[in-house]
């Protein structure tokens, strides 16, 4: 069965391994002329982790990542809202940077089924194919298409044109300071609330330390930059960015002022916060869409590449049972396959999108009174209904899930 897989990040990458690990072939097809590594921190929960481990790269991954025991939240004069431990699971919970672990999924992998410099056009389907289209390349003929595309997909535009994300008028940054602070507690995921901001603090591997920002565009002076993918392409300079960060957090409790200080310009993203409600339709034939094509999240809960990974290994179990030597037409059985994965993601993957959305507006809120409202519901949150809730996250098995 001939599959072709267009994108190259966390999630067409995983799904690239999951199916050669079912005995397919998959060749990914990504835009990009070299995989570079850029971006920001990422959380690897167990959830992911234990997809990871499948593929045995759990213990390269934990070799370069900083392991998360406990959270904490804080209010920005640096007062203790809450703390609650993890709950304890087979493996466990890390921060990491989103370039390690790409470059250990790219390693996992023959070179030969990466192609680069491959940007996506669009796609043909056929009753016994489907073309995809690239700018500059030849066309790839296939059994199976797997877009995993990202946020502004190109396949999700042709399958179901319904327009671009929505903005929830809030900007992210997200940084790596290559070395540790004094002030920076490990094991531990501080988020720390004020007006209309947030900052979050994780410990990476190496002693490296990643943090995140949010603030409202209302706070903005340069609300035209919000939309800006990386600080260093910003038309007013990465100076201008920390500047504006600095005037947004300088006030804020250690080690918040430091940290912003501390990261590199290279190591500085900026973007605007947007998702998507939603959908039933993820396919049609022998096409679906994975990861943030389909089910983009908010950044909330961190959870956007983990449902990433997840979906890779539950679309490859279902080819591997519905698929693969099934005796029928390649596409017939690719189309049953896919709607099956399509079926046991679809609930998961919106659930968790509706609950990011919500605790990021609960997070900007920017009043007074609702302000003192979030700080005094944070700090009267059970710690065993935290831990209640994160299980219910952490402990999902995609190797084990009805398919």
């Amino acid at each position: 069965m001939r599959i072709a897989i267009i994108g190259g990040g966390i999630g067409g990458l995983t799904a690239a391994l999951a199916l050669r690990q079912c005995g397919f072939e998959p060749e990914i097809f990504e835009q990009a002329p070299q995989l570079l590594g850029v971006g920001a921190a990422i959380l690897v929960w167990p959830n992911a982790m234990r997809v990871l481990h499948r593929l045995g790269l759990a213990g390269t991954i934990r070799e370069h990542g900083g392991v998360l025991e406990q959270s904490r939240w804080l209010r920005c004069d640096g007062k203790l809202l809450n703390e609650f431990s993890f709950p304890l699971t087979d493996l466990p919970a890390l921060a990491v940077h989103r370039a390690q672990l790409q470059q250990t999924l790219v390693d996992a992998l023959p070179p030969k089924s990466i192609h680069l410099d491959h940007v996506f056009v669009d796609y043909e389907q056929f009753s016994d194919r489907v073309i995809a289209r690239f700018q500059n390349s030849p066309s790839f003929e296939c059994d199976v298409l797997i877009a995993a595309d990202g946020l502004h997909s190109h396949a999700r535009d042709q399958l179901l044109n319904d327009g671009p994300p929505i903005d929830h008028h809030y900007a992210a940054w997200r940084g790596v300071v290559p070395h540790t602070l004094p002030s920076v507690q490990l094991a531990t995921a501080t988020e720390i609330y004020g007006r209309g901001r947030r900052f979050g603090i994780g410990p990476l591997g190496a002693g490296k330390v990643g943090w995140w920002a949010s603030a409202n565009k209302s706070l903005l002076k340069n609300r035209k930059q919000t939309d800006g993918a990386q600080a260093t392409t910003s038309t007013t300079g990465p100076e201008s960015i920390r500047e504006e960060l600095l005037e947004l957090f300088s006030d804020w409790c250690r080690p918040v002022p430091d940290l912003i200080r501390a990261t590199p310009f290279d190591a500085l993203v900026r973007n605007a916060v947007t998702d998507r409600t939603p959908v039933e339709k993820w396919g049609a034939g022998a096409i679906t869409l994975l990861g943030d094509a389909i089910h983009p999240m908010t950044p909330n809960l961190g959870q956007g590449g983990c449902l990433a990974i997840e979906d890779a290994a539950v679309l490859a179990r279902c080819l591997e049972k519905y698929a693969r030597n099934g005796g029928i037409e390649p596409q017939i059985a690719a189309s049953f396959a896919l709607r099956q994965f399509e079926s046991a993601r679809r609930s998961r993957t919106a659930r968790l999108a509706r609950f990011s959305r919500a605790y990021g507006v609960m997070g900007q809120w920017e009043t007074r009174t609702a302000v003192q409202l979030r700080d005094f519901g944070l700090s009267c949150v059970p710690r065993l209904l935290t831990r209640r809730f994160l299980r219910a996250i952490f402990e999902y098995d995609a190797y084990a899930v009805r398919i």
